[in-house]
Order: C-alpha cells, then sequence, then structure tokens
C-alpha cells in the first residue's frame, strides 16, 4: 500500500513541476482538454439535451504537503447568460456543493456514476443556489477557504479528496460553468500537486469543426477490460481511443437520448497509465452545442476516474516491434 501511495504522489508532483506546457491544469475541463464547459441541466430537463441525470460529481486532491487554505472557484455559476443554454425563459436553480470527512470519496456511493444512494457522502462544507441572478455571469464564486485537513485522507492518493456535487434542482436550462483549484480567493493559482477528477465526465462539445478533445482515465494495476460508454453523441462525427498500445481504436456512437457501450482489452504495458479518449467533430456539417456524457468502467463494474491531469503524462502510441536477427552464415 505505501508503494502505490508513492507511485501516485510522485507522479502528481512530477507532473506539477515539469510539465511546463501545463496551463491552469487544476481547472476542469483542462486547457489541453480542449473542452470549452462542462454541462449540467435543471432537474425538469429532457435527457435528449445531452445530460442524463442532472448530477455531476468533481473530486478535488490536495497533497498531503499542502497545509495553507484552498479554495474551489466556479466560473459563470448564474444559469441565464450568455454561456449557458436557453430553454423558454430562464428557470433554473442549480446547486453547487462542497464536501469534506469521513466517506467524501470512500463511500461506494460516492465513486459511482449514478446520483443514488449515499453519494453525497461526508460533511457538507460549503453550498450555494444558483439561478439566473445576472451578479455571477461571465464571473467567477468563490468557496472556501476551505482547510486541507477537512477534507478525506485517501492513502493510495497520497493526499486529501474534497467533493463538489452539482445537481440541477429544478427548471429545464443548461447551465455551462468551469471549476477551479486555488490558493487564493481572488485569482486562478494552482495548488502545487493537486489534481481534479470525476467518474462520469458531462460537457459541450466545440462549436468549431475542426477542434479535437480529449479526456484521461486512468487505468490501475487491477484493470484487464474496460467498458467506455457515451451518452447522446447525435451523429456528430466520431469517437477514438489512443494508449501506449492502442492507436486510434474507433468507439460505436451512440444516437440521441441513447447509450452506447464499447469494450476494450487492457494489456500489461497499458496498466498504470491513462488512456486518451478523443472527440473528433464532423466536418462536413456543423452540430452545434452538442452535450454529451462519457465514463468507463473496469471488468468488475467498477467505474474509473478522469483526471484534469493525466497520471503519467497525455499517452504516446508506442508500437512494439518484434526483431529477428539474420543468420550471417553463407551457404554455398
Amino acid at each position: 500500500m505505501l508503494q502505490q501511495k508513492l507511485y501516485f504522489f510522485s507522479l502528481l508532483l512530477c507532473i506539477a513541476l515539469c510539465n511546463v506546457k501545463i496551463i491552469n491544469a487544476q481547472s476542469v475541463p483542462a486547457a489541453e482538454e480542449n473542452i470549452e464547459n462542462l454541462v449540467t441541466f435543471g432537474a425538469d430537463a429532457e435527457t435528449s439535451w445531452g445530460d442524463d441525470d442532472f448530477s455531476e460529481v468533481y473530486f478535488f486532491l490536495i497533497p498531503e504537503n499542502q497545509t495553507e487554505p484552498v479554495y474551489i472557484r466556479v466560473y459563470d455559476p448564474e444559469i441565464g447568460g450568455k454561456n449557458d443554454e436557453q430553454q423558454g425563459d430562464f428557470n433554473t436553480v442549480v446547486n453547487f456543493s462542497v464536501y469534506g470527512g469521513f466517506e467524501c470519496w470512500s463511500n461506494k456511493d460516492a465513486q459511482n456514476i449514478d446520483p443514488i444512494g449515499n453519494y453525497d457522502s461526508g460533511n457538507l462544507l460549503a453550498s450555494m443556489n444558483f439561478d439566473n441572478d445576472p451578479k455571477y455571469d461571465d464571473a467567477w464564486y468563490t468557496f472556501g477557504p476551505f482547510n486541507p485537513f477537512e477534507g478525506e485522507y485517501i492513502e493510495k492518493f497520497g493526499g486529501r479528496v474534497f467533493k463538489v456535487i452539482i445537481d440541477g434542482k429544478s427548471g429545464d436550462d443548461g447551465n455551462l460553468y468551469r471549476l477551479f483549484l486555488s490558493t487564493s480567493a481572488n485569482e486562478n493559482k494552482e495548488v502545487e500537486g493537486g489534481n481534479i477528477f470525476t467518474y462520469e465526465y458531462t460537457f459541450r462539445l466545440s462549436n468549431d469543426i475542426n477542434d479535437i478533445s480529449q479526456i484521461y482515465p486512468f487505468v490501475d494495476d487491477k484493470t484487464i477490460s474496460v467498458e467506455i460508454t457515451n451518452f447522446d453523441w447525435d451523429n456528430d462525427g466520431y469517437i477514438r481511443i489512443n494508449s501506449v498500445q492502442k492507436n486510434g481504436m474507433l468507439c460505436d456512437l451512440s444516437s440521441e437520448d441513447q447509450w452506447i457501450r464499447n469494450k476494450f482489452p487492457i494489456s500489461e504495458r497499458e496498466k498504470n497509465s491513462s488512456l486518451e479518449i478523443q472527440f473528433i467533430k464532423k466536418r462536413t456539417v456543423l452540430i452545434k452545442n452538442n452535450n454529451v456524457v462519457i465514463s468507463i468502467k473496469n471488468q468488475y463494474g467498477e467505474a474509473l476516474p478522469f483526471f484534469s491531469i493525466p497520471i503519467g503524462g497525455v499517452p504516446v502510441y508506442s508500437p512494439k516491434i518484434k526483431m529477428k536477427a539474420i543468420s550471417n552464415k553463407r551457404t554455398n
């Protein structure tokens, strides 16, 4: 267990210190994902609009050497401005809540992709409802400060975890927003060695037909196969899987308000590394404002996490070429 803990922590620290290309890496969506916004609809919306359950859960990992307060910031949390999806008159209320303490993450319901059971486990630290009040349109709202020791200590992550739940309470509009883990209440300053992860990613695809987006699930050493699920793809291009051993394997695609599951084997080389799931827009016809849901499970039906900073870095395809010696002997 100690070895696993050191593995996770050293990877996180190495990525934070060495990958100078990372900008706003502790945001979700991360800059490298090329995803503009997350999305949560009100509870009265249609699932065919691209949100399967009107609830999202994100975990914020704080390294155990972090002793100064941290903040969780939300960009554009209101529902009624230029970034949101309107359905008739704006009438939606969405709640953002922050949890810490015992079973914040370790309760199995918290790691489920569905908002059932004790998914809101832990100690409620802060909560706020947002509607169409223009005060937070195109602006930041900050939760905190939080003492890192208020999070749940998770040995295998080498740090403490806070949880943010976003629930659509009423109405039918779509709330588009972003999240950031910060050491400042007033600006986005990264927590060195921190990370953000989720088990179900609900987001809006770009409206640029030339864009490619990507997200990074982590595959642990117990995984021998994965089931990747996409919801409500709406014929918007295609989805492909990359890894150190997979080079652009294509997924079957979901139609409107439909789930599609794809199974892939995991090799020894792919264990303890991240996969890359790419989303390539259709180049012939622009599908605008397309919201989709992605999840991934192992062979036991356990959800696997998507990290904003991919564990082990972005996977690079490296084919294993078998070499055969050629004899130098001459024949007469």
